[in-house]
């Protein structure tokens, strides 16, 4: 089919391609020089590999490591950095869930043992104490009196290696709620506390 359009337009056909089994939308503008297929979707298509370009511009930036740079390769490089991240938060998140069970576990309110172990020291008069004396030049009798309570021996046995001390003899007893530690204890050099 052919159309005229006006009288000032007369070089200008347009002409419609239509088979059943033809390009649908499509529209052939012929001028004398130029022939020319224009799609209705034609901008829209454009606009859509536009924003699909920028998009994937946007995806490279985040990505640390690209291999290659067409869009197959971005893509497949983003996927794996994700899976990365993914296995990441997991890890981070069992190593949470370990802290907060240790956090629990010392925030638990007193157990009746440790209260009664405290009201038996009050009662008897016993106070927390530490002594130290200087035997030779590099050792020291430690005297530490506390409250007897759950893993405050190991706590206490920490805290002296962290300051440098490195513990000879050592003799533990517990009465009335209290816990004596009777050390014998080197001190390593520079690092002497008195």
């Amino acid at each position: 089919m052919e159309y005229v359009i006006g009288s000032d337009l007369n070089d200008l056909h347009i002409t419609e391609e239509g088979s059943s089994r033809g390009r649908m939308g499509r529209r052939r503008y012929s001028n004398e020089d130029t022939l020319e297929f224009k799609s209705k979707n034609l901008f829209a298509e454009r606009r859509r590999r536009q924003k699909l370009s920028e998009r994937l511009l946007a995806l490279r930036a985040l990505i640390p490591f690209i291999t290659n740079m067409n869009k197959a390769t971005i893509i497949e490089d983003a996927i794996s950095y994700v899976q990365d991240l993914q296995r990441n938060v997991n890890v981070l998140q069992e190593q949470l869930f370990k802290i907060e069970a240790s956090s629990e576990e010392e925030t638990k309110p007193r157990s009746t043992e440790e209260t009664e172990a405290a009201d038996k020291m009050e009662k008897c008069g016993i106070q927390a104490e530490v002594e130290a004396t200087q035997i030779v030049e590099n050792k020291l009798w430690v005297k530490i009196v506390f409250e007897k309570k759950r893993g405050g021996f190991n706590r206490l046995m920490e805290a002296m290696n962290a300051l440098g001390f490195e513990l000879v003899h050592t003799i533990v007893t517990t009465s009335k709620g209290a816990m004596l530690v009777s050390s014998c204890v080197k001190c390593h050099a520079g690092k002497r506390r008195t």
